[in-house]
This record gives structure tokens, sequence and C-alpha cells, in this order.
């Protein structure tokens, strides 16, 4: 159980750090340093950032399942 918990962890983190940096930044910041800052001709909120969204609160919300997982894990060994 704790491999499965511990893989499946991993995978998430991965995951979210892919979704996070496939956002669009929205102010100056460091994302304007890689080129965010540049205005893209698709401006406003497309269905494919909405679905972008959704996916990283998805799979956030699986993350933090893995974490409480194997906290309680932790807690009972």
């Amino acid at each position: 159980m704790k491999l499965a918990l511990d893989i499946g962890l991993v995978i998430t983190s991965v995951l979210m750090v892919v979704l996070v940096l496939l956002h669009r930044g929205k102010g100056g910041g460091l994302s304007s340093l890689f080129g965010g800052g540049v205005q893209s001709s698709l401006s406003g909120s497309s269905v494919v950032e909405r679905n972008l969204d959704r996916l990283t609160v998805f799979v956030g919300i699986i993350w933090f399942i893995f974490i409480i997982g194997i906290g309680v894990d932790i807690k009972l060994s």
C-alpha cells in the first residue's frame, strides 16, 4: 500500500508541476521573463484555459488525497 501511495504521489506531483507551468501568466512576475509577457492572439478565457484550470484542480485534489493517505499510513505504522 505504501509503495502505491508513494508512486501515486510522485506521478501527481510531476503532473502538478507540468500543469502549473502550462498556465498562462496573469501578471509580470517570472512568467514575463520567459516570454509570458507577450500578448497572444487568444486573449481572454478560452475553453482550453477553463479545462486546464479544472484539470489542475482535479490533480491537486488527488495529490492532496495521496498526501493524506501517506500521513495516515505513517501514523498507523
